[in-house]
């Protein structure tokens, strides 16, 4: 447990004290800020009655993110599968 490392995050005027392998601290710290940013952005556009709301909005978008992501991803494998066989059948006919 020697090569762990103890940081401090702030979120939401929270502070969160976490043990984590050091080679996790630069993607919590930019995480950090980007929960910190979105809850600006949110609190800015929208009225916003607590931190929680806040909260949950930016869990709801970071998740939205991810799942879009699969969605794409699930795209562009069904695509290159249908261009790999197109190829392969291509190939066939010249062999």
């Amino acid at each position: 447990m020697s090569d762990q490392l103890k940081i401090k995050l702030s979120i939401a005027n929270r502070v969160y004290p976490l043990t984590i392998n050091p080679k996790q601290e630069e993607g919590l710290r930019k995480a950090t800020k980007k929960i910190e940013a979105m809850i600006g952005q949110f609190e800015q556009n929208y009225s916003v009655r607590d931190k929680q709301d806040v909260l949950a909005m930016c869990a709801l978008q970071f998740a939205a993110q991810v799942e879009q992501k699969s969605i794409d991803k699930e795209y562009v494998n069904e695509e290159v599968q249908e261009k790999l066989v197109a190829l392969n059948d291509l190939l066939s006919q010249h062999i």
